[in-house]
């Protein structure tokens, strides 16, 4: 049974910064050969594609997150993070790491990430 736990999350003012991290565990396929990714859900919207993180070390992000946001991640841990800067009230959200896919594993219960203006 694979469980991803987020945590991190809070309210910070914009531009203040957040980091999330993500903890992995249960996977029957070695977390050192799978992507991973961060995704969102803000209120009333589809769920969307935040940053990844390939086996190679690539990474890539959504283009509103490009500059701000930094994806890392610790294969002996397994534990992908998430540095998040210059953060906006448009960022506020419920964050999710899995796997990069579709396909997905069960959805952990995020980390919520709010941004005052």
């Amino acid at each position: 049974q694979v469980q991803l736990v987020e945590s991190g999350g809070g309210l910070v003012q914009a531009g203040g910064s957040l980091r999330l991290s993500c903890a992995a565990s249960g996977m029957t396929m070695i977390f050192s050969r799978r992507a991973m990714g961060w995704y969102r859900q803000a209120p009333e919207k589809q769920r969307e594609f935040v940053a990844s993180s390939s086996t190679d070390g690539t990474t890539g992000y959504a283009d509103t997150m490009k500059g701000r946001f930094t994806i890392t991640r610790d294969n002996a841990r397994k534990t992908v993070s998430l540095q998040m800067n210059s953060l906006k009230p448009e960022d506020t959200a419920v964050y999710y790491c899995n796997i990069y896919g579709p396909p997905f594993y069960p959805w952990g219960q995020g980390t919520q990430v709010t941004v005052s203006s």
